[in-house]
């Protein structure tokens, strides 16, 4: 590829050099503009016949072109002009021939990588636009997760490449790294922290973007908005945008509600001590309400039991799940139970308790 590209940059530099040198500067102009026009001419049409198409990876790849390529047509036009300039109208180089072809491979080399960060961008963003489609097996975590794996590797890669055509030993850049590294280590140790953390969330994937989590050891709560590389972004439920650092969450425990099979019930009514003979035909009709319910989840635990002589009533307790999980619709269930175990409680003649207190007074005419 190399040898291609000399050769080629050669045979054109020998046909300029037969043009006088006025008509070199404008033939370089002139062939620069007429690629540039073409290019945009091209990207045109395509983008017109791709928008009526229902394929959306089309629109992506053209995306992922139309700049990068019409910014390297007139960046490598430019150099070509300098070349010329320096050839013809100038006694010494102020640039050396080879730094400005190694600059040519160079910005060659920077389009290719634009290129495939506008891709992989575009994908993701079509992945997430489409991710409730059955053929998009990945969640929006593993979308986001794979994407930013790809652009480090596309930076990384771009930039040993450049590195090896602008002649700067990558040895020398990785032994500086070496020497380094230990004092961007202790300096940056709460960056590779949390870069690291954020990694361990990648793979371990305790919660996802979308699901509701929180701590019992912080004040963290709320829905999860994106997984960064250095900190994760959480909607509060009083809408406010909190920022956590991933290194946070190799520490501390996280609950992640969203993954719930259940919502559970647990309330203790009490009645009063003047219904104590009632008190067992209404914890038995109170359980066969739950057991014919059609929003309980009969194989989970059900208990209904009188367990307390409390200060001022005699308490009984529910335990029991809903089927549902979602937070609106289960307290719409929990109301509907509690309610029918106030009629429950109305149609045996009882009353539910409320803290009483009972004063005796002695008679002083009995002393």
């Amino acid at each position: 590829m190399t040898i291609s590209n000399t050769e080629n940059s050669s045979s054109v530099t020998q046909w300029l050099e037969q043009l006088p040198s006025y008509w070199q500067l404008l033939a370089i102009a002139g062939l620069t503009m007429f690629i540039y026009l073409v290019w945009r001419f091209v990207s045109a049409g395509l983008s017109k016949r791709f928008d009526h198409t229902k394929n959306m990876w089309d629109d992506s790849i053209l995306y992922a072109l139309n700049k990068p390529i019409s910014l390297t047509i007139v960046i490598i036009g430019i150099i070509f002009l300098l070349q010329s300039v320096q050839r013809i109208y100038l006694e010494q180089q102020i640039i050396p021939m080879d730094v400005l072809d190694n600059l040519k491979r160079v910005f060659i080399v920077f389009g290719v990588s634009w290129v495939l960060l506008r891709l992989i961008n575009r994908s993701e963003a079509n992945l997430l636009k489409n991710k409730d489609q059955p053929e998009i097996k990945l969640d929006e975590t593993g979308i986001q997760a794979v994407s930013k794996l790809l652009r480090l590797i596309v930076i990384i890669i771009s930039a040993l490449v450049m590195f090896q055509l602008l002649q700067i030993p990558i040895s020398g850049v990785l032994t500086f790294g070496g020497i380094g590294g230990i004092a961007v280590g202790f300096a940056a140790k709460d960056l590779l922290a949390n870069f690291f953390g954020g990694l361990m969330i990648f793979l371990d994937r305790p919660f996802k973007v979308g699901d509701w989590i929180r701590s019992p050891d912080k004040e963290i709560e709320g829905t999860v908005e994106n997984i960064g590389w250095r900190q994760t972004r959480i909607r509060t439920f009083d809408k406010r945008p909190l920022y956590v650092p991933n290194a946070t969450f190799t520490s501390i425990p996280v609950e992640n509600p969203s993954r719930m099979t259940n919502r559970r019930i647990n309330e203790t009514i009490g009645l009063r001590y003047d219904d104590w003979q009632k008190v067992e035909s209404i914890v038995a009709k109170v359980k066969v309400m739950l057991e014919s319910h059609p929003e309980i989840d009969q194989s989970a635990t059900l208990m209904v039991n009188f367990n307390k002589f409390a200060a001022s009533s005699l308490d009984f307790f529910i335990y029991t799940f809903t089927k549902t999980r979602e937070w609106q619709k289960y307290h719409e269930i929990k109301q509907d139970v509690l309610l029918k175990i106030m009629q429950i409680i109305e149609q045996e003649g009882a009353e539910i308790a409320f803290p009483t207190s009972t004063l005796h007074i002695s008679n002083p005419e009995n002393n």
